[in-house]
């Protein structure tokens, strides 16, 4: 150190104090403004970044609550959907247990109708034998008693006696 403060010259000392002033005035006409700007313009792009980030988390927050209103809103109408669902369902079958009692009770009334029609049709058909039969049986019993002339004569006169009582 002591070559260092014996070596001091005032010369070089002088000329390194004008060469370092005028680059200080040089860098601050020259530099100094573009870089304040370039360092100004830096805190704004940040200064920017930071607003839009908060308005992002802001928009973020609105946007989850209308989606939370929006779900909120969907879930009630799937609820109500599945009401209205279920009450169509309930009618639907009541409609149709409805109709299928009618459509029996029809049913049943027209077996009845078709069983009262056969019923009488069977009736009229066994008369029919039955006075077919009788009729067979009578003639049968009047060939036997007709076979004979005096049995013939006796049956004539007693079916004139009972013309003639009525």
């Amino acid at each position: 150190m002591e070559k260092l403060i014996n070596d001091f010259s005032f010369g070089l000392f002088f000329w390194q104090a004008i060469i370092l002033l005028i680059l200080i005035v040089l860098m601050v006409k020259f530099a100094w403004k573009p870089i304040m700007n370039s360092i100004v313009a830096r805190e704004e792009g940040i200064s920017n970044a930071l607003l839009a980030a908060e308005n992002a988390k802001k928009d973020m927050l609105n946007l989850k609550s209308d989606n939370e209103k929006l779900l909120a809103e969907a879930r009630a109408e799937r609820d109500l959907m599945i009401k209205e669902a279920r009450e169509i369902k309930e009618k639907m079958i009541a409609d149709a247990k409805s109709e299928a009692q009618v459509q029996g009770a029809a049913m049943i009334e027209s077996a009845k109708a078709t069983i009262e029609s056969e019923k009488n049709a069977a009736m009229a058909e066994l008369k029919n034998q039955v006075s077919s039969l009788s009729l067979e049986i009578a003639e049968t019993l009047l060939k036997g008693e007709l076979s004979n002339k005096e049995a013939q004569t006796k049956l004539v006169e007693k079916m004139l006696g009972d013309a003639k009582l009525n």
